[in-house]
């Protein structure tokens, strides 16, 4: 398998020149600012660079990590041993036309959220809170504070790198759940729609100052992901993980946060496996505790999946 994988790498390179750069840290491109190197990475600047990206993952077989703004991944320390992709400053613009706000998807929500009450709309306030691209929103249906993107979102341009299909998509074809969609892991969100309401500049400032307000008081500042596991539901996974005996467990450079349990810390300079490590400790306590089994939010890049299966 790894052999497999090795000369998927190595062809793939070949095949992309330049565009290609090896062994590029990716914890740097991460909230938690830890973890390994990408074998390979590409930055899409143009839109030429999307159809050699994908000539080249069809033609190698090579497995591909869509990096957005790492505000929801985990990279392990021995790294990726793939292809990933980041979307350059041309994928990251915001045009308003009336109600319709059109982000990129390198644009970041709390960007997005501030042009938009700027100009007078109403309806994405919430996402000032979530330090995440709209592509990686939208894979995802990020949200909060009563909200999320399948409440605004009404489509998307979505380019799968596997088999070089570029379509728009209507928001019902993209199978939104909490924290779930259909975007598979060869599948880049080059620009999304909102649909917003007109409102009051000054309400909605206001609303953004609340939210910014509550994140302070009530969330960890620091090298962290928000947070690790999803809420089961008509539950809290930070009550559960409290209930627990979570709050505060540290192992090695990663610990449980003492503002929110369902946060983890990573130390300056640590480990993406100790973080890893203190999820599935999180995890298991839980369940001993609780009967109930916590499923991951962050994305885990790189760690073997097998404690995580059927997760």
């Amino acid at each position: 398998m790894r052999s497999g994988r090795t000369a998927a790498v190595e062809r793939a390179a070949t095949m992309l020149g330049p565009l290609g750069q090896r062994d590029v840290p990716l914890g740097p491109m991460t909230t938690y600012r830890v973890g390994g190197a990408a074998a390979v990475l590409v930055r899409v600047e143009r839109e030429e660079h999307l159809r050699t990206v994908s000539t080249v993952v069809r033609e190698t077989g090579v497995e591909v990590l869509v990096v957005g703004n790492g505000s929801n991944l985990l990279v392990a320390d021995g790294g990726f041993q793939g292809l990933a992709v980041v979307l350059g400053e041309a994928f990251s613009t915001i045009d308003i036309n009336g109600a319709v706000v059109r982000a990129g998807g390198g644009a970041l929500l709390p960007v997005v959220a501030r042009r938009s009450a700027a100009c007078g709309l109403t309806g994405f306030e919430w996402a000032v809170g979530v330090p995440g691209s709209i592509g990686g929103a939208v894979r995802m249906n990020a949200g909060g504070h009563g909200s999320d993107m399948a409440a605004v979102l009404s489509r998307v341009r979505r380019f799968d790198l596997a088999t070089g299909e570029d379509e728009v998509v209507p928001a019902d074809r993209l199978g939104l759940a909490f924290r779930h969609s259909c975007i598979t892991a060869s599948q880049l969100v080059l620009w999304a729609e909102l649909q917003l309401a007109p409102g009051d500049v000054a309400i909605s400032e206001e609303l953004i100052a609340e939210v910014v307000r509550w994140r302070r008081e009530h969330q960890p500042g620091g090298a962290n992901a928000g947070s690790v596991f999803v809420n089961p539901e008509g539950d809290s996974a930070g009550r559960l993980i409290d209930a627990a005996g979570c709050r505060g467990l540290r192992m090695g450079s990663a610990r449980v946060s003492e503002k929110h349990a369902n946060f983890i810390q990573a130390d300056e300079g640590g480990s993406a496996d100790d973080i890893e490590r203190l999820m599935r400790e999180v995890r298991a306590r839980v369940e001993r505790h609780s009967g109930i089994r916590l499923r991951p939010e962050t994305r885990l890049v790189g760690f073997d999946p097998t404690p995580w299966d059927g997760a």
